[in-house]
């Protein structure tokens, strides 16, 4: 059994881990619309996580190709919303690996690393459940995918390590 304290403390880091998600995933948002602005890159399209997520309910989870499946109604802000849940999963995640201490004196190679770990997602779940092959193989240039999906998360994990220093300045 927890203590009140111990309950308090778990709480208390939920909080510190969800707002290192937030601020990671507005970070990577950032680092998005600069790329989509500056290098001429198309944006993520997060509506496709969506109808994925809203075909799931309907006991489909991989397709032929995501872009031909059903619309789910409100799918883009269905996928806006998953995008930034996954993103405060990850960051508890990350507080829970790395530990409170973290907290007390952020720095970037935990941080860095756990982007670049988080990855695994879009090229081994994701891509191959929208019917991109395992790690964008699917795609004509799958290494320029692969690539940007691993420069994305790597701005997450800047992110974290950005929020981290907040988090140290304002608290």
């Amino acid at each position: 059994m927890i203590t009140l304290q111990e309950a308090e403390q778990m709480e208390e880091l939920l909080g510190y881990g969800a707002a290192l998600g937030i601020v990671a995933t507005i970070t990577m948002d950032v680092w998005e619309w600069a790329e989509a602005r500056l290098l001429g890159l198309p944006r993520r399209n997060y509506a496709m996580l969506g109808r994925w997520l809203g075909h799931m309910t309907r006991g489909k989870f991989r397709h032929d190709t995501i872009g031909q499946a059903a619309q789910i109604r409100g799918e883009a802000a269905l996928g806006q919303v998953a995008h930034y849940a996954v993103g405060v999963q990850f960051g508890i995640a990350f507080l829970a690996i790395t530990g409170p201490s973290w907290l007390a004196q952020p720095g970037p190679f935990a941080a860095l690393a756990f982007g670049a770990v988080t990855v695994v997602m879009p090229l081994c779940v994701m891509q191959p459940a929208f019917g991109l092959g395992f790690a964008a193989a699917k795609l004509p240039h799958p290494w320029a995918a692969r690539v940007r999906s691993l420069v994305g998360h790597l701005s997450f994990g800047l992110g974290l390590y950005l929020a981290g220093l907040l988090l140290r300045w304002i608290a």
